[in-house]
């Protein structure tokens, strides 16, 4: 069993002098464990409270992440088909080049 320590004003341990004091705790039971009850309850409810504070940072990064991603995938897609229309102009431009050679080849060669 474990100690408890109560301390009294000097006045209030005067005036419980003489008094049947277990009776008096006994009786004080009930309101001391609504007290406890109400103190662990907000203790709960501020742990609680801090929790989805928590939560909503949470939901706030992994939306600004979603949206990071999406945009990412918006700019994969976006590059590749630059790239695809760069590779097509490129084998056109070659092709126009390889012509303009093969052109000059022939006056020159002739």
């Amino acid at each position: 069993m474990s100690e408890i320590m109560i301390i009294l004003p000097k006045e209030r341990f005067k005036a419980l002098r003489g008094k049947d004091i277990a009776s008096i705790l006994h009786e004080s039971l009930p309101k001391i464990e609504e007290t406890l009850k109400a103190e662990r309850e907000d203790l709960l409810r501020e742990k609680v409270s801090k929790l989805e504070e928590k939560l909503r940072e949470m939901e706030r990064e992994i939306e600004e992440l979603k949206e990071f991603y999406e945009k990412a995938l918006r700019d994969k897609e976006f590059m590749m088909a630059e790239r695809d229309r760069l590779r097509v102009e490129n084998a056109e431009l070659r092709e126009k080049v390889e012509e303009k050679r093969r052109e000059l080849e022939k006056v020159h060669g002739s």
